[in-house]
C-alpha cells in the first residue's frame, strides 16, 4: 500500500511539474509548417501543447544503433500520437506506453508465419512497429510522411494500434462507448471482409486500392491504415467510404475535413 501511494505522489508532482512548463517556442517551430497543427485553433493548439510537453516528459526516447534523438523527432512523434487522443475525454496519455525507439532506416525483423498449421520465419522490412510497452518508428520514413504527406503516416499507424490496446486487446476494437460498439464492429468487419476478400483474389480493388493491401492483413491492422486515411487524406475516405469515415469521426471527436 506504501508503495502504490509513494508512486501516486511522484506521479502528481510530475504533473504538475510539467503542467508548470511552458511551451518553448523552438518546439513550435517544428509544428508551425505541419497542415495538422495548422488547422488547429488557439485552444487546440493549447491543449495538444501541453498533451506534447506531458507525453515527452513520461516517455523514453532512445535513437537505436547509435542513432542520434533529437528535439524535432520527439516533438513530431509526439504531436501526431497526442493529435488522435486530442479530442478524446481521457487521462490516459498511453500510461502502458514506456519506450519510442527511432531507428534511421527500415529494419528487417523475424517474423513467424503460420500457415495451415506449417510453421515458417521469414523476414520483413518495417517502417513501424508496436509491441508490448514499445513503439519503433522509422524516422527516415515518418520524417517524408510528415514534410511530403499523401495518404500515410507511421506515426499515426503505431499509435492507432496503442489506442486499440488499451482495452487490453488488439483487435481493431478500441476503448468505446457501449452505444457505439455494434454500430463500429458492423460497418468496420464489413469493409475488412469486402477489403480481405479483394486481396486474396488481387483483382477489382476499385475503391479499395486507397486503403490498400496492409490493411487485409487483420482487423487490427485495417483500424491502424484506416485512421491514417481518416487524418490525411479526409476527403478522399468519406467520398469513398462514408460509413468508415462517420465511424472513426464519431469515435475520435473530430472532423478532419471541418478542420
Amino acid at each position: 500500500m506504501g508503495i502504490w501511494i509513494y508512486r501516486g505522489y511522484k506521479k502528481r508532482k510530475k504533473l504538475a511539474y510539467i503542467a508548470a512548463l511552458s511551451f518553448p517556442d523552438s518546439y513550435r517551430d517544428y509544428l508551425i509548417s505541419l497542415k495538422h497543427y495548422s488547422l488547429l485553433d488557439a485552444e487546440e493548439k493549447e491543449k495538444i501543447e501541453r498533451s506534447i510537453l506531458r507525453f515527452m516528459y513520461s516517455k523514453n526516447f532512445l535513437g537505436a544503433q547509435h542513432f542520434e534523438v533529437n528535439d524535432e523527432m520527439k516533438v513530431l512523434i509526439s504531436f501526431y500520437a497526442c493529435l488522435l487522443l486530442l479530442h478524446i475525454e481521457t487521462d490516459n496519455c498511453y500510461d502502458n506506453l514506456n519506450t519510442i525507439i527511432i531507428y534511421n532506416h527500415p529494419v528487417m525483423i523475424d517474423k513467424i508465419q503460420n500457415n495451415g498449421g506449417i510453421f515458417s520465419k521469414e523476414q520483413f522490412l518495417i517502417s513501424g512497429q508496436s509491441a508490448n510497452d514499445t513503439v519503433i518508428i522509422i524516422w527516415n520514413e515518418a520524417k517524408h510522411e510528415i514534410y511530403h504527406p499523401r495518404h500515410d503516416n507511421v506515426i499515426l499507424h503505431e499509435f492507432a494500434h496503442e489506442i486499440d490496446f488499451m482495452d487490453g486487446e488488439i483487435d481493431g476494437v478500441p476503448p468505446m462507448e457501449r452505444s457505439r460498439y455494434h454500430e463500429w464492429t458492423n460497418v468496420l468487419h464489413k469493409e475488412f471482409q469486402k477489403l480481405n476478400r479483394i486481396a486474396l483474389k488481387n483483382r477489382d480493388w476499385g475503391d479499395y486500392k486507397f486503403i490498400g493491401e496492409y490493411a487485409s492483413t487483420n482487423e487490427a491492422e485495417f483500424f491502424a491504415v484506416i485512421t491514417e486515411r481518416f487524418f490525411e487524406s479526409p476527403k478522399s475516405l468519406k467520398q469513398k467510404f462514408p460509413d468508415l469515415y462517420n465511424e472513426l469521426k464519431g469515435f475520435y471527436k473530430t472532423d478532419p475535413i471541418v478542420h
